[in-house]
This record gives structure tokens, sequence and C-alpha cells, in this order.
């Protein structure tokens, strides 16, 4: 299968190397990846924000970045979950609608595709030690891809996957909402540590390098002796194991 990579704006500035341990996952499952160089954001910050009619620009500059794409696969649920946003965004333009729904209808977040296109459940990654899930809220709430990322994680020899407290509240960032409403933020991501830190987990496991971001930001600050990785390093073995 021939797959088209959505890199996402903060994988291709800050998480290089998840977007490394993308590509070649999917290449070991026996995809053919390519990298549209027209994509920039998905405009998803301008959206959040009210703005629109600004958004329709990013919006416009992707569909014809990936026009020509067969499937689209990103290591995110929330810049997938944007995709899935077009369609409404164009509401009363009937012309650009229907490509942003032939967009949205093959796009989809890389653990969603393994799991439910590829209909893979084991990818042969081992890792010793605990960890639990962060379910980011665009990735189950959104997208409502809840179990793919668990199914995977439990079939990594050596891990055992461990329940995460309070998972379902938000890890506080929310794009511009931690900017705008940074106090708020720091409790919300406060209260997610201290869950994190509970779980007895080593490492703490999501598929949005956004969250994942905030997260390990307050972990390091609060000194926690937890480590933090997007799925696709774990299920490419690429994380480094605990030393007990």
């Amino acid at each position: 299968m021939k797959v088209s990579l959505f890199s996402t704006c903060l994988v291709d500035v800050f998480e290089k190397r998840v977007g490394i341990a993308t590509v070649e996952l999917l290449e070991k499952l026996g995809c053919e990846v390519d990298f549209p160089a027209a994509q920039v954001c998905c405009g998803q910050p301008a959206y959040n924000s009210g703005y629109h009619e600004e958004t329709k620009k990013a919006a416009k500059n992707m569909i014809k970045a990936f026009e020509n794409s067969e499937v689209v696969v990103a290591p995110s649920g929330s810049c997938v979950t944007m995709f899935k946003h077009y369609p409404h965004l164009f509401e009363s333009d009937l012309v650009w609608k229907d490509k942003a729904e032939r967009l949205a209808n093959k796009t989809y977040e890389i653990t969603q595709f393994i799991v439910e296109v590829l209909g893979v459940t084991n990818v042969g990654a081992k890792l010793e030690g605990k960890a639990t899930i962060h379910p980011s809220c665009h990735m189950t709430r959104l997208l409502g891809n809840v179990t793919a990322p668990k199914i995977l994680l439990e079939q990594v020899e050596g891990l055992e996957v461990v329940e995460l407290p309070k998972y379902y509240n938000c890890c506080g960032f929310g794009g511009t909402f931690a900017v705008k409403m940074n106090d708020v933020s720091g409790e919300m991501v406060d209260e997610k540590v201290d869950c994190i830190v509970e779980s007895g987990a080593d490492y703490l496991v999501g598929g949005d390098a956004s969250c994942l971001m905030n997260i390990e930001g307050r972990i390091k600050r609060r000194g926690a002796n937890v480590k933090v990785y997007h799925i696709v390093e774990i299920l490419n073995n690429q994380a480094e194991a605990v030393v007990r």
C-alpha cells in the first residue's frame, strides 16, 4: 500500500524522531511511504481560535498537497481530527467540500491505520517495564480512536500496560489554551502528572506530540522518574528500557 506521511508541525519542528519512527514502522509493515512537500500546518490553531476564514487558506493548501495520495497517515490524533473537520469548514462551498471529504475519508492516525486498515496488532516490538497511556482528547473524544493504541501496546513483548487514574482528564495543553489560560493549564497538567506517578508506570505513552510535550515538560520540572514516549517510538523499538 502506498501511504503519504502527514508529519504535522510539532513533529516537523520539535519531534523529528517521531516522524522517522513513523516512516520506518510503516515501511516495516510493507507500506511505500512518500512525503508531499507542499504540506504545512493543517490550520488547527487558527480554527480553534475562531478564525475560520483564515483556516480555509491552510485547509485548501493541505487538500491540494494530498489530492493525489492514496492514503494519508499521521502520528497525531489531533491533526487527523482537523482533517475530519474540513468538510464542515467548507459547508457552503460544494466544490471544496467534496475535495475535503475525499481527504478526510482517506486519512488515518497511525495506530488506527495499523490496526483497522492493515489488520496488524503485533508489530514485533520489545520493551521491559510498565507503561500507562494518556488518551488525548482529540484522539478519543473526537476521532473516536480509543482501543488501537492499547491493542498495540499490549502486544509489546516485556511491557505491562497499567491503567492511568483519571485517564479521561485533559492534560491542559489544548493548543492556544495553554497560552491563553496558562494558570488553569498548569493545574491540569499537574493533576495529570500526579496520576501518572500514582500509576507506578515507567513510561507515559501517547499518540499526540503536543500533549506529550506538555506532560513531559511538567514531569521534568517536578523530577518524576517517568520516561515519555510517542507510541511509534515504542512500536519501532526506539525507546530506551528503564534501568531498575
